[in-house]
């Protein structure tokens, strides 16, 4: 099976450690962990900073190069970096749907993913934040719903977040690939 994750640091395995975008090693990160417990053949498509695409570049440079009708699952998890650069939880569901809508695989093999809820930490200070990142997965479900995609939510699964307050601890990463093996295998 070929599957395609893809998302933002979280995907991509970024190490706030770090202060060059380095990432922890593949035996941390949840998607090498998927592909390592299912032998599936995994892509992994995070961009540390990615948003939901939404400019016409981005998405012909995602059809040209990476999403196709090879693709047989897509792992999507994205909305974060919307929340940190000023969107709201509605807001950020009119991009996904808005992302979901030009989606050139058919939705049934899409699998949206809503990330854990931000902690207090040295990226989230702001109370805006915190709520609203904690509506997302409502508003992700509700989509879903709507849209006939399957969906879960991450922010039921105990990840644990590092000093900074969005990103995965290696322990978060772990746990973060075994629920959504469960997920899958339901």
């Amino acid at each position: 099976m070929r599957v395609m994750c893809l998302g933002d640091s979280n995907t991509y395995g970024f190490d706030p450690r770090s202060y060059f975008g380095g990432r922890y090693p593949a035996e941390s990160r949840w998607v090498d962990i998927l592909a390592a417990r299912t032998g599936w053949e995994i892509q992994n498509e995070g961009e540390n900073g990615r948003s939901i695409p939404r400019w016409e570049f981005e998405l012909e440079l995602l059809q040209r190069t990476t999403i196709d009708d090879r693709v047989d699952l897509l792992i999507l998890m994205l909305g974060s970096n919307d929340l940190l650069q000023g969107a709201d939880a509605e807001l950020t569901g009119k991009r996904m749907e808005a992302f979901l809508s030009w989606l050139p695989i058919p939705l049934s093999r899409v699998v949206l993913v809503a990330p854990p809820p931000m902690q207090p930490g040295a990226w989230v200070f702001e109370d805006r934040l915190l709520a609203e990142s904690s509506k997302l997965a409502a508003v992700y479900r509700k989509l879903a719903e709507s849209m006939e995609v399957r969906f879960t939510d991450a922010g039921t699964w105990g990840i644990t977040l590092t000093f900074d307050g969005a990103h995965f601890t290696e322990n978060g990463h772990k746990t973060f690939a075994e629920k959504l093996y469960q997920f899958l295998n339901e």
